[in-house]
């Protein structure tokens, strides 16, 4: 039995670990927490691997040492078989023996911005590389990505074929040989300029440092092939020279820096007139330099007593406008209420909508800042400079006044998808990458599809949330079955389970969703989260003849409303001639013209003097899920309410007295009409509505626990219980098994 050291204790070096102990190997498994996988044959030691020394001593007489650490992949096991997929999906489509994808290339310490090692035309579809482009890619200081800093996955069986390997004389370079050599032979090389892997610059790295004995190593490993070389391939030969004359003047540029360094200033300058391209690249390097001085300065001039919140999202944010919004806001207020930081992050300008600028409500001064891509700020103005947007701003106008005058009745311009369902860009992940790692001590995802986001933050540190808001997979059945529209996404249950697994809690805003995640992902932390009420000293019967709508233009709003005034507004008129109903928010932009007796408002500002003159509120809701954050609001200022039984989904246990809920038209309507005409029994059926509101729905019960696990992980990083519920729900989910 012989003695193996692994470094990582991450997927890859546990499971190489328990691969060596089932062969009857002893492993001695080295990360910094000491963690790893329990087995008899492993040995779990805490070290700092980067410590040459303690390294040494625990290597010392082992038969191999593998090194499995990679920091950047905290999140190996959900991101990089996916990854690997996709690249052997690509040879396999291709006919490539070797494909390589794009470098985020940062600071361990964020010294200097994050960049890719693509950009420009490079950077915008995959390209072939030959073995005279990869020489070319490959001189110092050249134009073009230097294409031996890529990590490629390469075709077993072309390896298996092959006489190439590693020149074991190399530290650095070696990838580069590795692969001319495969090339020269006849391999096919495809580069897709994907951002997948992450290359950390850090002080204990030696790939990137070009010190003289490195360079002479790589130009002899050059000449050595240049003499291997027959003298017909002129044309590789030829790049070969020019390569092997670049690492002369690296080479020349390092003597030039040590003269620097040791003020040997009549030695520096005969270097420079020895080599003058060497200059150039003294210039590069200063700017190189200030940038990482100016970068640093600006991170100690931050608060770093104060720890930072992220929010990664690409909601139309503007005040507390919708249900969504709302509940993103309160959550950002509970987390500044604790004295941390909160940043609101958007990495696409599709935040904007067909829109060419946002407006900002006083909301949204919880944010400590709020940066969206592709906008510059104007006092309370975001304003994006795309002149395409003025355009499509201008075209939504002209639909909403067309379908409010009859002209049309649904819009003739196609709307702009909804933002939060796109796929991410390569300029989403740059700017998450350049703007996120000061302030994301804590990451948190707005809707699972901004969890491909989080590796993007530089910050494996970190822990991160995901808010769910609803269980957006099961809008599709519903949606096709009233012909309603939804989101742009085939998203199934599986993807979305996926999805919300990358990040390390889920957020669930409602009981009945939080179960349900917990049985798919019974390993990840669940909170469960509601939105919180402010609730009314008393209920507030209204006047008996007010009926209020409040919603977005969100679908099951648009077709819930649309239900209500085709199938019971013309029921409710004709038994209660004096009704009038009240539409307030965006919902009203997408609705056609109203019958008698029905004001569309638009969006209000101020809803209170709206729910307090209200008769009854109503919820028409058909499809949908998660909780209602119209129904909490409505509830907290101690209205009646009619509603239906999608409308009390997943809270049905806690407000089942606090509404009327009716599914068919008539019983709807003659729900609202016994309302309007019975004020004890608005005042009854809001009172009971308060009560519910103040037993299940307060601050603390909501919030408490999502701001004591988020206190706990920027505290000390500790993992806290994987389940937490509020106080109420805990004897409900005694007979959940998980």
């Amino acid at each position: 039995m012989s003695e193996h050291v692994i470094v990582g204790a991450g997927a890859v070096g546990s499971a190489a670990a328990l691969l060596l102990a089932e062969r009857g190997e002893h492993v001695r498994i080295v990360s910094r927490r000491g963690s790893g996988p329990e087995h008899p044959a492993i040995e779990l030691v805490a070290a700092d691997a980067t410590d040459a020394e303690r390294l040494t001593e625990l290597a010392t007489g082992a038969a191999a040492l593998y090194n499995c650490a990679s920091p950047l992949y905290h999140q190996w096991f959900t991101d990089w078989p996916p990854l690997a997929r996709a690249f052997l999906a690509a040879a396999e489509r291709s006919g490539a023996d070797i494909v390589g994808d794009d470098l985020l290339i940062f600071d361990g310490n964020h010294g200097f911005r994050p960049k890719p090692l693509l950009t420009g035309a490079w950077a915008r579809r995959p390209f072939w590389v030959s073995a005279y482009d990869y020489l070319r890619l490959n001189r110092l200081y050249g134009r073009g990505p230097i294409l031996g800093y890529v990590k490629p996955v390469i075709r077993a069986s072309l390896l298996a074929a092959n006489s190439a390997r590693y020149n074991e004389a190399l530290w650095v370079g070696e990838d580069y040989h590795f692969v001319l050599a495969l090339l020269r032979a006849g391999a096919k090389f495809l580069i897709v300029p994907q951002l997948s892997y992450f290359y950390r610059k850090h002080t204990a790295s030696v790939s990137h440092r070009l010190r003289a004995d490195t360079l002479q190593a790589l130009k002899a490993a050059d000449v050595a092939l240049s003499r291997d070389w027959p003298i017909s391939e002129r044309r590789l030969r030829a790049a070969l020279e020019r390569r092997i004359q670049s690492v002369d003047i690296a080479v020349a540029f390092d003597h030039l820096l040590n003269r620097l360094r040791a003020r040997n200033w009549p030695g520096a300058v005969r270097v420079a007139f020895a080599c003058p391209k060497t200059l150039p690249r003294l210039v590069s390097a200063l700017g190189e330099r200030t940038g990482r001085m100016l970068s640093r300065f600006k991170a100690m001039q931050s608060n770093r007593d104060v720890r930072q919140v992220c929010i990664l999202s690409r909601q139309r944010v503007v005040g507390r406008t919708n249900g969504s919004s709302a509940y993103l806001l309160d959550l950002a207020d509970a987390i500044a209420g604790l004295g941390f930081d909160v940043h609101f992050l958007s990495p696409t300008p599709k935040t904007l909508g067909r829109w060419p600028y946002l407006s900002l409500f006083d909301d949204l001064s919880v944010f400590r800042s709020i940066k969206i891509r592709g906008t510059f700020r104007l006092g309370r103005w975001f304003i994006s400079p795309d002149p395409s947007r003025f355009i499509r701003g201008t075209l939504a106008i002209v639909d909403a006044v067309m379908m409010r005058t009859g002209l049309i009745s649904k819009a003739f311009f196609k709307k702009d998808p909804y933002s939060i369902a796109q796929s991410l860009t390569r300029a989403d992940q740059l700017f998450v990458a350049r703007h996120a790692p000061q302030i994301s001590d804590f990451l948190i995802a707005d809707y699972c599809f901004l969890t491909d986001t989080l590796p993007f933050a530089l910050r494996p540190d970190a822990r991160s949330a995901v808010i769910m808001h609803d269980f957006i997979s099961s809008r599709r059945g519903q949606f096709s079955a009233v012909s309603a529209p939804g989101l742009e996404t085939s998203l199934t249950e599986d993807d979305e389970c996926e999805m919300l697994g990358r990040a390390d809690s889920i957020l669930a805003i409602q009981w009945e969703e939080a179960k349900f995640i917990q049985y798919r992902l019974p390993n990840h932390q669940i909170i469960v989260a509601p939105f919180a009420a402010r609730p009314a000293d008393g209920p507030q019967p209204g006047q008996d003849d007010r009926i209020l709508f409040v919603g977005s233009a969100a679908a099951p709003n648009v077709d819930g409303l649309n239900w209500f005034v085709s199938n019971c507004w013309q029921i409710i008129k004709t038994m209660h001639p004096r009704a009038k109903l009240d539409i307030a928010g965006t919902v009203g932009r997408s609705m056609g013209p109203m019958p008698p007796g029905v004001s569309v408002m638009g969006l209000v500002k101020d809803l209170t003097p709206l729910y307090r003159d209200a008769g009854v509120i109503i919820s028409p809701l058909r499809i949908g899920s998660g909780l209602k954050v119209k129904l909490i609001e409505a509830l907290s200022h101690g209205k009646s309410i009619v509603g239906t039984a999608r409308t009390l989904q997943g809270v049905e246990e806690q407000l089942a007295d606090a509404i009327l809920v009716a599914d068919e038209s008539q019983c709807f309507a003659d729900a609202v009409v016994g309302l309007l005409r019975d004020r004890e029994a608005r005042a009854r059926l809001g009172s009971r509505g308060l009560d519910q509101i103040r037993a299940h729905f307060s601050h603390e019960n909501c919030y408490g626990a999502f701001t004591r696990h988020v206190a706990s992980a920027l505290a000390s990083g500790s993992d806290p219980s994987r389940t937490q519920l509020p106080q109420d729900q805990r004897a409900t989910d005694r007979a959940f098994t998980r």
